[in-house]
């Protein structure tokens, strides 16, 4: 029931003339000499394009002096692609039907059906790189053209790019978990039986900025195991504080879209940089 309701309301959207409105969430941040900048949540990738601009992020956008992004330069999926493959690639590993939990193989095993993939396919590749692979090609939804990411350097071209992370780096974190935590991930991203309902519902909650929802999800899936959380979201946002936080210092205005999840829960950088003293108000 939850596959047809799914695909109703996909064909429903399809069937639009004009992309999904939308309302996500932003917070400004302000400090005591003046000091200004923006939250934005971005999603990285929707079933369709959204129409996800407004007054206040226009204005935000127009005031801050530059954009930061996780990845600066999210046109480069060449480069992207390349930083992915030198960091995944790694001979003599065991096939990846043996690196999952048994109580997994036969969710591997349908993904294999469902994308003709197979083990030989995973022969070199790192475990966590083969999570990463086999969680987009699951997704049978969502587009990363349709990313938010990479719809507002579009929308303001001309403007200065900062980054949090880097390619490199943002792969970099998954290359250097221990081998058990990249089982981990690969465990559970097989586990998580997120169909098309899961994925339209979560579109639906970036769309209306819904940070209640989106908090949870920040406690499922990969982001259940405690390890994996803490490498790959709470760590991450508190070294993003940091650099935030230097660049209002040297007197920029930044507008920083990173993935929505980023800035939900106790941990996320709204509630993070309100615990460090600055002034944080949601509007939007």
């Amino acid at each position: 029931m939850r596959k047809l309701l799914a695909a109703l309301t996909l064909a429903a959207l399809a069937a639009c003339s004009r992309p999904d409105e939308a309302k996500p969430a932003m917070w400004e941040v302000t400090g005591p000499g003046g000091e200004h900048a923006w939250l934005f949540g971005t999603i990285h990738m929707l079933p369709r394009a959204a129409e996800w601009r407004s007054r206040d992020i226009d204005q935000a956008l127009a005031s801050a002096d530059m954009i930061v992004l996780e990845i600066a330069n999210i046109e480069d999926t060449g480069g992207m692609g390349a930083v992915f493959t030198e960091l995944a690639n790694s001979p003599g590993l065991p096939p990846l039907s043996e690196r999952v939990d048994p109580t997994v193989r036969p969710a591997l095993q349908k993904l294999y059906a469902e994308t003709k993939a197979q083990d030989a396919t995973f022969a070199n590749v790192e475990t966590w790189a083969a999570a990463l692979t086999l969680a987009q090609l699951a997704n049978k939804t969502a587009q990363s053209d349709h990313g938010i990411d990479l719809a507002l350097v579009k929308a303001v071209p001309g403007k200065p790019r900062g980054e949090l992370e880097g390619t490199r780096r943002q792969l970099g974190i998954f290359d250097t978990l221990p081998e058990k935590e990249q089982r981990d991930l690969l465990n559970a991203a097989l586990r998580d039986d997120r169909d098309e309902a899961g994925e339209v519902e979560l579109a639906e909650a970036w769309r209306k900025g819904d940070m209640a929802l989106i908090a949870r999800e920040t406690r499922t899936g990969i982001l259940a195991d405690p390890e994996l959380r803490q490498a790959l979201y709470s760590d991450r946002n508190a070294a993003w504080i940091v650099q935030i936080e230097d660049m209002l210092r040297k007197g920029h205005r930044p507008f920083v879209a990173v993935g929505a999840a980023h800035l939900a829960a106790d941990d996320g950088l709204p509630a993070l940089m309100q615990k460090r003293g600055w002034k944080v108000k949601r509007v939007q």
